[in-house]
């Protein structure tokens, strides 16, 4: 198949949006080209351009199809109208029955005409999250385009972009420095990729990545040092440069004093720097820098401008990290009252005051010391107000941690502080400390309890206040610390802190009608909030390849705030449902259920899991009868002792009782007597299932 490359050549683009331009550009090429594009093509994207390259085909003919036109007899006017809506003459119609159909034959459509026709409107109408206009054309792109390139099959797709004056061509550039604005032809993207190569750019962003990674790391490991690992900062400057060029910067030593978490900072977020460290961990006096041209001199003029601007940042981060230790931390708090958290739940230090009453509720929960919990609670966003968090935002916590102890607080407080936040992420580790994990359980609990009262819950499109990333933290911290914890215990005293602080505002603004209904006080109870965290649990054992449906099955039949006991609950009927026995009692369960479901339908009332022993005549039914008496109470007795394993062995007892029931015993019997007694033995089974999971749920 022909070969369509076509790239879109401007000034610089900012970095964090290359990548979803290029595939957005491959997207829409895939939709605008169909039917002669069936896969979408590859996406290339860096700082000047984004490119992108696929297979099309060179035509294609459409089926041909039937229109059904007015009726026979129906007014001229109709039938003229009808006709110039799909360019047809009287001549191309036919009469089929009481209407006029109009045949219309198959075009041919050629590669070269479809992309000429299709890429305007494409570029015109494409989305960037930031676009600006020039000249005085109304064409908006994310910064001037200066050129498009479009190659079909070796030779160019001409079409011109309207009001803008730009036309496609087979010219693109290369680097602006090393190979100036002299443009080149191509023919292929083979032709493409080698011509930018040898004019100093790589296309392709994933090598330029690979590149800075390796050179970094080279040059690091020839001093004996190691990258502090950032994927995030390595994708952003592989966006920043068409010929990555590493290089090592110093350090001077008067800095190094610094936090090693404040310089890293100051180095990425201000000058897009790799910090670099000694294999046992402590700060390098070295950093990493990457060039975007080949430098005549291997670089030392550029390390030399390059350390003395990390001087001046450096400078400006020490004046924070003085002036904020001139006072202990907790003088932070009074400014935290006039710091709004959200209009409708206060300021950040009435949730200072939450978080500490939380965290008291919560420690014996998680074997904390009470009062270093309540201690850590209340500082833990003190450095909110702080010159050091105000500059470098993402340093919230870390910051608070140094001063915690700078002020000679208990360790733990201090390092409840540092770790309170997390996990900020699927890599991030969770904090295990007792303390740590108290406030940090109480920060998250917080945000979900204040939020969901509010009515502020995540919504299909949108979590604006991530409180989907506050219940995954909430499960991370249980599972991996495997913690006993009753979540409801915890979740309640968040719920009524929010309430406490919430309501007056809502009153204040809108009036007591809208802070309270018939029902009682609006906003979520505390089940509501735990059923979210259940189901972001579900969505984790999705992600992670587990059977989702199991917990489902385990949490309705039981509602359990414990995610520890709920997990157990959840492998055990894993091991249960996928064992022979289980599989084939599972099967009698729904066999079971599905009888109930449409004889109680019928009869308009749910049966009574008791049996007339006098009544089962049966040998098969006396027998599941005596193997229910038998299994029902060694599985509640040995769920009681969390012996889900056990409860799941003493139900796979009835395996054989069931299907010697359904194989020889008629439910619907003619005796209206037996049928009832027969359908109270089917629910009896179902009950003692459900006391261990709603098996109803349990997806195959």
């Amino acid at each position: 198949m022909p070969e369509l490359l076509l790239e879109l050549f401007s000034e610089e683009i900012p970095a964090r949006m290359q990548a979803r331009a290029a595939e957005d550009l491959c997207a829409g090429l895939l939709k605008a080209l169909s039917p002669l594009m069936t896969e979408a093509p590859r996406g290339l994207f860096g700082p000047r351009r984004i490119a992108a390259v696929g297979q099309i085909a060179a035509r294609a003919e459409t089926a041909g199809k039937e229109e059904r036109g007015p009726r026979v007899g129906a007014p001229d006017q109709a039938i003229e109208g009808f006709l110039r809506k799909h360019g047809a003459t009287r001549e191309m119609l036919v009469q089929e029955g009481q209407f006029w159909v109009l045949s219309k034959p198959g075009a041919v459509i050629e590669a070269r005409d479809l992309i000429a026709a299709a890429l305007p409107p494409l570029l015109r109408g494409f989305a960037w999250p930031k676009s600006m206009r020039w000249g005085t054309s109304g064409f908006a792109w994310v910064r001037p385009l200066q050129r498009i390139l479009c190659v079909l099959d070796g030779d160019p797709v001409r079409f011109e972009l309207g009001e803008h004056g730009l036309v496609a061509d087979a010219l693109t550039e290369g680097h602006r420095i090393m190979a100036g604005t002299e443009p080149f032809a191509v023919r292929s993207f083979a032709d493409y990729e080698a011509g930018l190569r040898s004019r100093f750019v790589i296309a392709d962003a994933a090598e330029r990545e690979r590149i800075i990674e390796e050179g970094i790391a080279t040059l690091a490991a020839a001093e004996g040092l190691e990258v502090v690992p950032d994927r995030g900062l390595l994708a952003e400057v592989a966006g920043l440069v068409e010929w990555p060029v590493p290089l090592l910067g110093r350090i001077d030593d008067a800095y190094m004093d610094l936090p090693p978490e404040l310089m890293r900072t100051t180095m990425r977020v201000n000058q897009r720097y790799f910090a670099l460290r000694h294999p046992d961990g402590r700060a390098a006096t070295r950093f990493a820098i990457v060039a975007n041209i080949v430098p005549e001199d291997g670089g030392a003029a550029i390390a030399a401008g390059n350390e003395r601007v990390l001087r001046a940042r450096l400078s400006d981060a020490r004046f924070f990290w003085y002036q904020d230790r001139k006072q202990n931390l907790e003088s932070f708090l009074p400014k935290l009252d006039e710091v709004v958290f959200h209009a409708k739940l206060g300021t950040q230090g009435q949730r200072v005051s939450r978080l500490e009453s939380l965290a008291a509720a919560i420690a014996p929960l998680v074997g904390a010391d009470r009062a270093l919990a309540t201690r850590a609670a209340r500082l833990a966003k003190a450095d909110l107000a702080s010159g050091m968090v105000g500059e470098f935002p993402e340093l919230q916590g870390v910051m608070g941690r140094y001063y915690a102890l700078a002020g000679g607080e208990d360790p733990r407080v201090a390092e409840a502080i540092g770790a309170h936040y997390r996990p900020l992420g699927p890599g991030d580790a969770v904090p295990g400390e007792p303390v740590a994990v108290a406030v940090a359980l109480a920060d998250k609990l917080d945000q979900l309890a204040g939020f969901f009262f509010v009515g502020e819950k995540p919504t299909g499109s949108g979590d604006p206040y991530a409180l989907r990333r506050a219940a995954l933290g909430i499960i991370r911290i249980v599972r991996e610390n495997g913690l006993r914890l009753p979540l409801l215990r915890a979740i309640g005293p968040a719920v009524a802190a929010a309430e406490h602080h919430a309501l007056p505002l809502m009153e204040s603004d809108v009036g007591r009608a809208m802070a309270a209904t018939e029902t009682g006080t609006p906003g979520p109870t505390s089940q509501e909030v735990l059923d979210f965290i259940a189901e972001r649990l579900r969505v984790q054992l999705r992600t992670e390849g587990a059977r989702h449906d199991l917990v489902a099955a385990v949490f309705g039949a039981t509602p359990d705030d414990d995610l520890v006991r709920l997990l157990a609950r959840a492998e055990a009927l894993r091991s249960f449902v996928e064992s022979p026995d289980g599989a084939n009692l599972l099967a009698a369960y729904k066999r079971a259920a599905n009888i109930l479901r449409i004889e109680e339908k019928k009869d308009g009332r749910a049966f009574a899991t008791t049996t007339d022993a006098a009544l089962l005549q049966a040998p098969e039914e006396q027998a599941l009868a005596a193997a229910l008496d038998s299994a029902v109470p060694a599985a509640q007795s040995r769920i009681a002792a969390e012996g889900f394993a056990g409860a799941m062995a003493a139900l796979a007892t009835l395996r054989a009782p069931v299907d010697a029931f359904f194989d020889r015993v008629t439910v619907n019997d003619p005796d209206p007597q037996l049928r009832l007694n027969r359908l109270g033995l089917l629910a009896r089974l179902r009950a003692a299932m459900d006391a261990v999971a709603d098996l109803s749920k349990i997806e195959g």
